[in-house]
């Protein structure tokens, strides 16, 4: 356990809180003994280790799918042809003229004979997929502007782009539905007919446009709300926009088939297992005879957790014959492919005489586009994530409605819909002290989550308390005294315009390590004779620094130099199973099967220094590229380690280690966002002056690269409360395709982030970390509503915030 904000005491059964000590979900944690070091005794984690690919990347030497393309000699490059209308159907698609260019390779279309009908969901998710099979190579039915009709393989890319406008398409047009709550009207256009879905999710209603309708609660919300006083309930409503992934790499892949006759797909793709398995059914081709290799990726967030090209490049590739490259423009990127779920969300908070909360009901009703993919798993997330952060209310309730509309699809975005549930959660519990006249921060650290406490939120949507979590490792509170201390949250003084009010916002942030029950990792360790190590190991880095922390985690273990050990991840033909990079998942669960596996090899190492110092195994540890003996000092070198054990005259053997590793735990890290916004009360403009993160994410294996991922999340959620976000016209037509018009803040335009790692020790971790990849993208969006209302008075409850809306917001609050 890492040192408790507070300890836990066990709650009165009748108040509807499971015992906090009980017998189901116990504190204690059986951990390898290996598992706890002190500062003092680590030698490779919680260190400043050069990031594994840093040096290849700022060189331009780190190969991106792209870059393979001068792989082939003879190499198609492809367009997709998408729809120009949101909602209707391909009556008729004429490709005589684009055939019959000088270069074209192949066109194809949704009868061509080398495009399976066969629905499918192309989200990344473990099998089945929690998400429905509603979504075909190419559409005859198109439902959004961006819809896949067609598409051209040429000998280059402009060839493809001037074939694809000669593609003339005939359309029958339907009405479409652009409103969430409009679209659940019996009298709205519906998107998709029985048998145009198949693997339907939790309360599906697709006459209503409802690919989902899900609840849960424990404990009587409703009852205590309707008893309660009115003065005592709090109620808010909230929105969030679209949010692009802005990834500096394009979905990209390239296609070909092998002397073995089999499919090669070199892809930017988070999960490279779950893209083989879904091509496999895509396509009905046995899963051995598809191979997919992930090469470097400029950044996923969520947006390559998602088959997403691969298939329309298998298809051309069927159709052509020959080699196929498929590479996104950025406009598709915008309009046409994936992005965050906009979500209208309420909250509603009952608090008891004593002024604590006694119960929450949050509902929200997302727009997950004109398709599935990911719909109701991150509204389901919504509540899951946030409502942990205060487990101690006894009556809690989650609702929500995923909505289909004729617009592009949400998919999985770094957070997962955590975001959304912190802006509404946070913002209401900090209104919900202001009202009552509270310190909005002492409230909190009254409120919110200990070490030991039991967890029911988490599970809220399973009904079943055998899955409610045991926190055992919480610093938030630590996480709250520094990042205040940062911020001067005791000394904020005030501009000397008497019309600019500077105020201070603060919100407490949680997500996850990995799917609780739904997660699999696994790597193999191989020795050389030099004392080296190659991993395999079927993680992967996305660009947050995985294949680093692996090295170190290995380091660690045998006692090697982390420059000593090659990473080889994340192809499917030699790399070990592991369902991929996303929900924050990696260090947690791909870091333990590394751990494993170099145990496993440590022990073999041991083995054979123990014949060559002749002294018993137990005697015996490694350090220093050594090792020693405890009793004698006497030490042997990895390396001659190495050699004896492939070279030796009397016995053999390749010192290998493997191991996997599979949970049903999942423990939050926790984080605390703080800023200090300044607001002209006259314009309603606002400055964001400084941002701190305070963060818990256990032991940092590699402190550095926490900072850079706390900057790169508060990055984007400064982006997601301020700036970015999608415009459409009246007939859905986008109107935001390229940075300009998104308006993503550029460097100069960033306010100035300070990291906080705040060190616990998580026991069910590897050497006690949990995760830190997409907690830091949940926080300011309600720290600036937070700052505002600190500043002005005012509460803003939409995000982008915009001037005018805070200039709206102070005129009402003035009868203006």
């Amino acid at each position: 356990m890492s040192k408790p904000d507070e300890s836990g005491e066990d709650v009165d059964p009748d108040d509807g809180v499971v015992d906090l000590q009980s017998e189901d979900h116990p504190l204690e944690r059986d951990e390898p003994a290996d598992n706890r070091k002190s500062a003092a005794e680590r030698e490779a984690i919680a260190a400043e280790t050069e990031k594994y690919d840093a040096r290849k990347i700022v060189t331009g030497e780190a190969k991106y799918t792209a870059d393979y393309r001068t792989r082939f000699p003879e190499l198609a490059e492809a367009t997709i042809v998408r729809s120009g209308i949101p909602h209707g159907r391909v009556i008729d698609v004429d490709t005589s003229a684009a055939a019959a260019m000088d270069g074209v390779h192949a066109v194809i279309t949704p009868w061509s004979e080398e495009v399976p009908d066969t629905l499918y969901s192309p989200s990344g998710q473990s099998y089945p997929e929690p998400s429905p099979w509603d979504t075909r190579v190419l559409s005859e039915h198109v439902r959004y502007v961006g819809d896949r009709i067609a598409a051209v393989a040429a000998v280059d890319a402009e060839t493809a782009d001037r074939a694809a406008r000669k593609i003339d398409i005939e359309y029958e047009e339907y009405d479409a539905v652009f409103d969430i709550w409009d679209a659940t009207d019996p009298e709205a256009p519906q998107l998709f007919a029985p048998e145009e879905v198949e693997n339907e999710t939790t309360g599906a209603d697709y006459e209503q446009n409802l690919e989902s309708h899900f609840e849960g609660e424990y404990g009587d919300p409703e009852g205590v709300i309707a008893d309660a006083d009115e003065e005592r309930v709090l109620e808010t409503e909230w929105e969030t926009p679209y949010q692009s992934h802005c990834v500096p790499e394009p979905h990209t892949s390239i296609v070909y088939t092998d002397e073995d006759d089999r499919y090669n797909v070199i892809t930017a793709t988070q999960v490279p297992y779950h893209t083989r398995r879904q091509l496999s059914h895509v396509f009905d081709v046995a899963i051995r005879d598809i191979r997919v290799v992930k090469p470097r990726v400029g950044a996923g967030f969520g947006s390559k957790q998602e088959m997403v090209v691969e298939p329309v490049a298998l298809a051309l590739h069927r159709a052509a014959g020959i080699p196929v490259k498929l590479e996104c423009t950025r406009r598709e990127e915008f309009y046409a492919l994936r992005n965050r779920h906009p979500m209208d969300l309420t909250m509603r908070t009952a608090v008891d005489e004593a002024g604590d909360p006694a119960a929450m009901d949050l509902s929200v009703r997302e727009n997950s586009g004109a398709y599935g993919t990911h719909g109701m798993t991150v509204a389901s997330n919504v509540a899951t994530k946030a409502f942990p952060l205060y487990p101690r209310v006894p009556n809690m309730r989650f609702e929500g409605d995923v909505v289909h509309t004729n617009l592009p699809m949400g998919a999985a975005q770094r957070g997962y819909g955590a975001p959304q549930g912190m802006f509404v959660v946070e913002g209401h519990m900090d209104e919900l002290a202001r009202q009552l006249g509270e310190d909005p921060i002492e409230f909190r650290k009254r409120q919110a989550v200990r070490e030991g406490d039991l967890d029911r939120a988490a599970a809220i949507l399973k009904d079943d308390d055998r899955f409610a979590r045991r926190i055992r490792s919480c610093g938030l509170r630590e996480c709250i005294e520094r990042g205040a201390a940062a911020i001067g949250y005791d000394d904020i003084g005030q501009p000397d315009d008497p019309h600019r009010h500077r105020g201070v916002g603060m919100a407490l942030c949680a997500q996850g390590s990995g799917v609780a029950g739904k997660e699999l990792g696994a790597a193999q360790l191989k020795m050389n004779e030099d004392g080296s190590f190659v991993l395999q190991v079927g993680g992967v880095d996305v660009g947050s620094g995985n294949d680093t922390m692996f090295t170190q985690i290995v380091g660690e273990v045998l006692g090697c130099d982390p420059a000593d050990v090659v990473v080889k991840s994340s192809d499917t033909d030699f790399a070990p199973f592991d369902y991929g990079a996303y929900a924050s998942s990696t260090t947690y669960i791909s870091g333990r099967a590394v751990k494993k596996a170099a145990r496993e090899a440590r022990d073999r190492v041991l083995e054979w220094a123990s014949r060559m110092l002749d002294e018993p195994a137990r005697d015996l540890e490694t350090g220093g590229g050594e090792v020693y003996s405890e009793e004698s000092g006497a030490s042997v070198t990895l390396e001659e380690v190495g050699y004896e054990s492939v070279y030796g005259d009397e016995d053999r053997e390749h010192i290998m280690g493997q191991g996997h590793h599979a949970t049903d735990e999942s423990p939050p890290p926790f984080g605390a966002q703080f800023l200090t916004a300044v607001v002209d009360e006259t314009t309603g403009e606002y400055e964001v002056e400084k941002l701190v993160f305070a963060a818990d994410c256990g032991v940092a294996i590699n402190p550095p690269l926490v900072e850079g991922q706390i900057e790169g999340g508060v990055h984007m959620s400064y982006e997601f409360a301020t700036s970015g976000t999608l415009q459409f016209g009246e007939a859905g037509q986008p109107e935001t395709v390229g940075f300009r018009q998104y308006g993503m803040p550029r460097p100069d335009e960033q306010p100035p982030i300070e990291s906080i790692v705040v060190e616990t020790h998580e026991p069910t971790g590897p050497f006690g970390a949990k995760s830190i990849g997409e907690l830091p993208t949940n926080g300011v969006p309600p720290a600036l509503s937070n700052a505002i209302r600190d500043a002005v008075g005012v509460r803003i409850t939409e995000i982008p915030i915009e001037p005018e809306d805070v200039k709206a917001a102070l005129a009402a609050r003035d009868g203006a």
